[in-house]
């Protein structure tokens, strides 16, 4: 699968989620984090949980699951 890359506040929206949670989930490993420094970093869409939003108004309905942990791993 190729890589889709987002910067922080798309890969929320897509998520359904704050950037913080998608911050922390790379953090913990959840999802990967490419680039590093303010503003550079960015997440593939494709290990993203995709929210249930209105067909119409785009507005959120369910936000996507939580990634799982990699193995080993603790959460934060």
């Amino acid at each position: 699968m190729a890589l889709a890359l987002v910067n922080e506040e798309a890969a929320a929206y897509w998520a359904g989620r704050p950037g913080v949670t998608i911050r922390r989930w790379a953090h913990e490993g959840r999802i990967a984090r490419y680039g590093t420094g303010r503003g550079n970093v960015r997440y593939n869409v494709h290990e993203l949980p995709k929210a249930v939003r209105d067909e119409w108004t785009r507005e959120l309905i369910t936000p996507g699951e939580t990634p799982p942990l990699p193995a080993g791993a603790r959460a934060a």
